[in-house]
């Protein structure tokens, strides 16, 4: 847990000083394409479960 907070706040801070430097967000900017990266992520895991389970 500690390691998704920390990536929270790393994530933040980094937005905020790109929005500061006013340079374009370093990532999807709408929640469709942070779902879509959700998604890849939650697809991969999903292999490596029935990956360990056809082993």
């Amino acid at each position: 847990m500690k390691v998704i907070l920390l990536a929270i706040v790393t994530g933040f801070i980094v937005g905020f000083i790109f929005a500061l430097l006013k340079l374009p967000i370093p990532a999807p900017p709408a929640l469709a394409g942070v779902m879509g990266i959700v998604g890849v992520y939650l697809g991969f895991k999903a292999y490596e479960y029935v990956q360990t389970l056809l082993s």
